[in-house]
Formats: C-alpha cells, structure tokens, sequence
C-alpha cells in the first residue's frame, strides 16, 4: 500500500501540469500569413516579399514564403496545404492567371480572404484585391523610349502570355507604338520570363531576321537573356533592348549601355500596399478593389539616382 500511494504521489505533478497553457514560441503566438510566388529566382519577387514582411513581422505575425518555380500544379497544392491551416489571409502571385481559379475558390469555402499581388487574374471577383504595378503604362514608356531612339524599330517580344501583367506590358507598347507607324512587330515569342528562357528563342530569332534591329522582353531577367544571345551572335550595339522592371541587374546593364531602358516597378511597396490591405480587411475596413502602383522609367539619364535611391 505504501509503494501504491507513493506511485500516486508521484503522478499528481504530471496530471497538474497537463493542465497548465502549452508554452508558445513568438513565432506560434502570432498569426499565419502565406505567399505564393510564381518563382523566388528573380529579385523582383525577393524584393516584394520583403515589402510583405516589413508590415507583417513587427505586428509579431509570420510570413510562409512559398516558391512555386514557375509550376502551376505546385503552386495549387503549395496554396491548398497553406490552406489547410487556417491563415490570416493569402498573398497570391499566380502563374497562370487563368489556372488559379480553382485555388481561389477553395479559399473562399475556407473563409480565407486572398490577395493577388503583381500579376493580376481572370477572376477578380473571387479576391479580396489586386494590388500591382500600372503595367500597361510600363509596357506604353517602354515603347516610348524606342521610338525615341529609333522610331522605325523591326522589333520582336519576348512574352508571357499566361501572367496577365505581362499581357498588360505588351498591350500597352501595342497602343504606344500604333502613334508610330513606322515601327513593326516581326514576332511574338513566348521567353518564360527568365533569362534561360529567353536566350535560345532569342538567338533563333536573330537568325530568323536579320532586319531586327529591337526587343521588348517584358521583363529584367528575358532582357538579361536576350541581351546575352545578342552580344554571342556579334550584334551587340545593333539591337535596342528595353524592357520592364527596374531591378538592379536591368539598371546596372542600362548603366553599362547594354540596356536601353527599363520601367521601374517598386515591389517593396506592391508588397507593403497588399499586406496593409489585408490588415484592414481583417479590422472590418472596407479594401479598394484594384490598386495600381506607379511606375518610372529609367535610362542613362537617370539610373544613377535611381540606384542611389535604393
């Protein structure tokens, strides 16, 4: 008997302390807040998840950061997981903005409001708002600064056709360079938005015509990859390059001349916007629908302050 009490002595600690609050880390005490990128290779991106972070992280919340590596499938299961625990709200860089209906819907059954960031979707009554840069007038001071320079451009472009931003880029050097009727589309090719991507299509295409004497990637990495196809096929100084972005990579090439110009997105405050957003909505305050960043372009003229400044 007195070895039995004993054993029951011993376990009153154990049953009591079951009873006591779990100990929690800072990083569990806060709320869940997800982004899912198109892809973490590319500075843009970097950049606007640190926008994310400078509003979500001194509020004591988290941020889970997923790279979706330009995979659609991934990114609706990366979502879908995120899902599955209950976060805050979702920040959303689609890559297809048409395939990433199904996603949206699903957050919605879960209550779980999402916000699209830099590249808009086909269904924007499904999201809580849109938050990105004004890519058709990026695509528009794009064409601008070639028509400027050579106003009667044999010019391709590097798209992609699944990213509505990108969509919105061309556009808006389509309606730029209708005021300019001696400027020429040759072809549309699709460039995957990285530089890998670009540079074979790139040199396909400088054999294809010789007459091309422009580009328009429409974005710094594609420009950064076409830029190398040109310089390899002996054309360097012969193709005018300009493109959109704005990162330090497209400005320091438009500092060495390699780069005409380059429209300047702000992804820090794309990110910013979009998580102070969210926090309103979550505060019961009403969220503008679409909100559109400005932009700047930039060229020898004034990359250098553009670089100071960031």
């Amino acid at each position: 008997m007195k070895h039995a009490s004993l054993v029951v002595l011993a376990l009153i600690p154990a049953l009591f302390s079951g009873c006591k609050p779990a100990a929690t880390t800072p990083a569990e005490s806060g709320r869940l807040f997800g982004v899912s990128f198109q892809t973490m290779n590319n500075p843009f991106f970097v950049e606007l998840n640190e926008g994310l972070k400078s509003v979500i992280a001194p509020r004591g919340d988290r941020l889970v950061t997923l790279d979706a590596q330009w995979n659609s499938l991934k990114q609706k299961n990366d979502v879908a997981d995120l899902l599955q625990q209950r976060p805050a709200a979702v920040f959303i860089n689609p890559v297809n903005w048409e395939g990433v209906k199904g996603t949206l819907i699903e957050a919605r059954r879960k209550n779980v409001p999402v916000i699209i960031v830099d590249a808009p979707v086909s269904d924007p009554d499904l999201v809580l708002c849109q938050v990105a840069s004004d890519n058709f007038e990026a695509g528009r001071l794009a064409c601008e600064a070639l028509a400027r320079v050579n106003p009667n451009a044999k010019i391709v472009v590097l798209h992609l056709s699944v990213n509505r931003a990108c969509i919105d880029r061309v556009e808006g050097f389509k309606a730029e360079m209708a005021k300019h009727p001696g400027m020429r589309i040759l072809d549309i090719q699709e460039g995957k938005g990285s530089a890998e991507g670009a540079r074979p299509v790139m040199r396909d295409l400088l054999g294809r015509f010789p007459e091309l004497d422009a580009v328009f990637p429409i974005n710094d990495p594609s420009a950064l990859g076409a830029i190398s196809a040109i310089e390899a096929a002996g054309r360097a100084g012969q193709v005018t390059v300009v493109t959109v972005d704005g990162s330090r990579e497209g400005a320091a090439a438009v500092r060495a001349g390699k780069l005409h110009a380059t429209v300047a997105q702000f992804p820090k405050e794309i990110g910013r916007i979009a998580a102070e957003k969210a926090y309103a909505h979550l505060e019961g305050k009403p969220v503008e629908k679409d909100i559109k960043v400005p932009v700047q372009l930039i060229t020898r003229e004034n990359v250098a302050a553009f670089l100071e400044s960031r």
